[in-house]
């Protein structure tokens, strides 16, 4: 009988029980200040923490003994692909699907404790869902139907619902909420036949899902930026898009989120392939009171579905950047000294950036991957200037562009560790052949390119780890992979783990890189892994499943790259 066959069996009956265990009676509601800081064996958020560091505090698995971590539990997910980051409170994990199904097991044993399935309207399927937030009794989650709602953390009820869009609007977040101050902040896609009243970052009373403002990521008439589309008619702006969850600095009161593309991607079918067409491909700051951006920054002007949605690291940290290693550095900074940064990869491009998260001010930056499309930056004014050879300026014009738009880097996350000070990204080696398909605004060409995934010059795997430190931008080491590259998890072991699509789990040291212990799943890592604890002991999980890295693993390494996914989690921990 296949591993899973018989647990999936064993939890069919379990669901049909009562909710039970894990503590249901005793739950201690979850408030701002611990999601500020949480307790070291509670995983709460989409990266643990508010900071976006990805990184667990716990120690009792480390690299004196992470060759002994043995597999205890699996169970099975939902169908379809799952890139699902576990929430882990009290010993209780708590298991987004796609599809807005929801799992609560006991973290100890896998014991399912009850299940919440979303009922959607005739024709709405639902679709990814990457995590989801825990606040007070609930957990609140942005569903496939466009509504923002909650159920009770301890029996899977549903609590209270929200619309942002109607259903079928084709603007749905799939990553789940950031909680800033009691406020459910969440953005979303946007696809053209929402338009721009589609492209909107909300926040929502955490208590009783009340909407409090929403901000759309393409400026309205009168708006600061809304002259940088020139003059495309407003029903024809699409596509800024906050696809991923953002960062929250609660001394500084800002939230911070990364923006996409615009459809179509090339400019010149737009107001101009100079045109800034804001906010796309940023870094926004706003005010979680009010919505109001209180400053951008601008990482390039995308022609190629190059998106910057992904994770902000917060980091408090000396700011050196080593010239002879960091091509882009602003003039006026003074080496050494302490800011207050966001720093990390946000985009597709794989350039490690740096601002100061007060201002936005442009600190420095960095290429890891190979890439062709950011010719340089303005180091005193942080201005980039894109290659003319890799833009589009008509239509059949054909273009070869790196990284592919499915990066370089992408939704797997990165982490940050602060015992060495550096951030440790997965990435793709990964370039593509272009064609542009029309000369004029076509939303059912989407991007307006075709395109063809290969791998960059020189590569000879899919995947890459990239150790990178916050301080100096040198790279302190990096790995080569045969199969894809997945999101990735710093302990206070002095442990990275990370996954791959050819289905290894792996625990890397966080200084060298060296290898400490492998286990191969059978199945394509998809998810975040989280680190956890449950009665005084430390366990690590991640889930499994088939996922765009996947099938792009497939046609570059099919000999390694199982044709077959699974979608599970499987946790582990110390004898």
């Amino acid at each position: 009988m296949h591993r899973l066959t018989w647990l999936a069996c064993a939890l069919a009956f379990v669901g049909a029980l009562p909710a039970a265990g894990a503590g249901n009676d005793e739950f201690v509601p979850v408030t701002d200040k611990m999601l500020q800081n949480p307790a070291p064996g509670d995983w709460l958020h989409w990266r643990r923490t508010q900071n976006g560091w990805g990184y667990s505090p716990l120690e009792q698995i480390n690299k004196r003994n992470v060759a002994k971590l043995t597999q205890v539990w699996t169970a099975p997910m939902g169908s379809g692909p799952q890139e699902a980051t576990p929430l882990v409170y009290r010993g209780v994990m708590y298991l987004p699907n796609r599809g807005d199904y929801i799992q609560a097991f006991d973290g100890k044993n896998g014991k399912l404790l009850w299940e919440y399935k979303r009922q959607f309207p005739e024709g709405i399927m639902g679709g990814t869902n990457r995590s989801m937030a825990i606040w007070g009794t609930t957990l609140i989650d942005a569903g496939g139907d466009n509504q923002i709602y909650a159920v009770d953390a301890r029996t899977g009820k549903l609590v209270w619902e929200t619309p942002v869009h109607a259903p079928a609007v084709r603007a749905h977040a799939t990553a789940g909420p950031l909680i800033a101050g009691g406020k459910v902040i969440t953005g979303r896609q946007c696809q053209p036949d929402a338009t721009f009243e589609g492209c909107v970052i909300t926040a929502h009373d955490a208590a009783t899902g009340k909407e409090l403002w929403r901000t759309h990521t393409i400026p309205q008439p009168g708006e600061p930026g809304s002259e940088t589309w020139g003059d495309v008619p407003m029903e024809q702006r699409w596509h800024v898009g906050t696809w991923m969850v953002p960062s929250y600095d609660a001394a500084l009161n800002k939230i911070y989120i990364g923006t996409s593309v615009t459809i179509p991607a090339p400019k010149f079918q737009l107001a101009g392939k100079d045109m800034q067409h804001l906010y796309h491909a940023s870094t926004l700051a706003l005010d979680p009171a009010t919505g109001k951006i209180v400053w951008y920054y601008q990482h390039l002007i995308d022609h190629w579905d190059l998106d910057h949605p992904f994770e902000r690291l917060l980091v408090d940290t000396a700011v050196a950047p080593k010239a002879s290693d960091v091509p882009w550095i602003n003039p006026r900074l003074k080496p050494g000294e302490k800011r207050k940064v966001i720093t990390g990869i946000p985009g597709k491009t794989g350039i490690v950036y740096t601002l100061d998260r007060e201002t936005g001010e442009f600190l420095w930056a960095r290429p890891t991957i190979f890439q062709n499309v950011v010719k340089t930056i303005d180091g005193a004014t942080g201005k980039v200037t894109d290659d003319p050879e890799r833009v589009y300026t008509h239509k059949d014009e054909s273009i070869f562009v790196c990284p592919g738009m499915n990066g370089g880097k992408n939704w797997p996350a990165g982490a940050y560790s602060p015992r060495t000070n550096a951030m440790y990204m997965p990435m793709q080696n990964q370039c593509m052949n272009t064609r542009v398909q029309d000369d004029q605004r076509d939303p059912k060409r989407v991007y307006g390119l075709e395109q063809e995934q290969v791998l960059s010059p020189g590569a000879t795997g899919q995947g890459t780890i990239w150790a990178v430190s916050a301080e100096t931008g040198v790279v302190l080491w990096k790995r080569e992979l045969r199969a894809g590259a997945m999101s990735m998890v710093a302990t206070g072991g002095g442990l990275i783990f990370g996954g791959d699509v050819a289905g290894n789990f792996t625990a890397y040291d966080e200084k060298t890189g060296d290898v400490l212990w492998n286990k191969n799943l059978g199945t394509p890592i998809s998810g975040y892994p989280v680190v956890f604890a449950a009665g005084g002991k430390e366990y690590v999980a991640v889930t499994t499943s088939s996922s765009d890295v996947h099938r792009n693993g497939r046609k570059f390494a099919p000999e390694v790259v199982p044709e077959n996914a699974e979608s599970a989690v499987f946790v582990f921990a110390l004898p």
